[in-house]
């Protein structure tokens, strides 16, 4: 269970709630999700991820990532920008955020 007091992400019962609102996951969206929490603090590179969520015949299909991150960013009310959990890491990947204290 992630709880930060405004996301909670319980990962064995597969509830994501956004200030206190239940958010619906697509499964990719959830996979990616749990995939970085439960690397919390570490880069996932890209072919990892693509390996995990699509298998290794998809490790050149960047663009799947991309999509998927900005749903996901979407819904959790990320911004790229200036993220608050998920950081993009230009060229290697992606890394959930623990804190940002």
């Amino acid at each position: 269970v992630f709880d930060d007091g405004n996301l909670h992400v319980d990962l064995a019962r597969r509830e994501v709630r956004l200030a206190g609102e239940n958010i619906v996951l697509g499964r990719k969206e959830f996979a990616l999700l749990a995939l970085l929490l439960n690397n919390a603090g570490r880069v996932i590179t890209q072919p990892h991820i693509l390996r995990e969520l699509w298998g290794g015949s998809h490790v050149e299909d960047t663009h799947y990532v991309r999509i998927l991150v900005g749903k996901l960013r979407q819904k959790l009310g990320d911004d790229a920008a200036s993220p608050r959990y998920i950081a993009t890491e230009p060229g290697v990947g992606l890394r959930f955020i623990l804190s940002n204290a």
